[in-house]
């Protein structure tokens, strides 16, 4: 698939993200239950932005420890910083993230803003490549879990995966939770 076609793709997917949306409380209700198994994990979540699925509650009544990303520059992995539920800084591309200041640290549990996904687990995100990169320094680290989380209705019917596609290991929406075998 050609980058223009993964960038029509993309562009339907948020615009159909927008007008649709979805449950915002089932999606809360399916993250908190998806992140059962990991409390007590230091858990990545995201500060919500253009339409996203919103994990902040399910973030709030996570176990452990909890962080935000930072985008440190262009083609570069993301930095995950701890975050106490209250500071915030604007950050690149509209980003929020937790000041300068906050501890960097690895997250065991990263939860994945998603563009659009497919069936089999494939998402699309905004095309910067940024969790693409983390994920993979992660999972050369050690285990890492990511969690895709979007509404139902971006879900497309196939996304063409490339080499450098991280999998996610399961994805929550407001209609359900899937898992994957990776």
């Amino acid at each position: 698939m050609s980058a223009i076609e993964k960038a029509t793709l993309r562009q339907q997917a948020l615009a159909r993200r927008l007008e649709q949306g979805g449950d915002a409380a089932a999606v809360t209700r399916n993250l908190i239950a998806a992140l059962a198994p990991h409390q007590e994990q230091l858990l990545a979540g995201y500060w919500p932005m253009r339409g996203e699925a919103d994990p902040r509650p399910a973030m709030a009544r996570h176990q452990g420890g909890v962080a935000l990303p930072v985008v440190p520059g262009r083609a570069m992995p993301l930095i995950f910083r701890a975050w106490d539920g209250h500071r915030l800084e604007p950050g690149p591309f509209g980003t929020s993230h937790p000041p300068a200041d906050a501890a960097e640290v690895i997250p065991q549990v990263v939860i994945v803003p998603l563009a659009a996904f497919d069936a089999a687990g494939n998402r699309i995100g905004y095309g910067g490549g940024f969790y693409d990169r983390s994920l993979q320094i992660l999972r050369a680290r050690g285990s890492v879990t990511a969690i895709g989380l979007a509404f139902a209705s971006q879900e497309l019917p196939v996304i063409p995966a490339e080499s450098f596609d991280q999998p996610l290991d399961l994805i929550v929406t407001d209609r359900e939770t899937r898992f994957f075998q990776r």
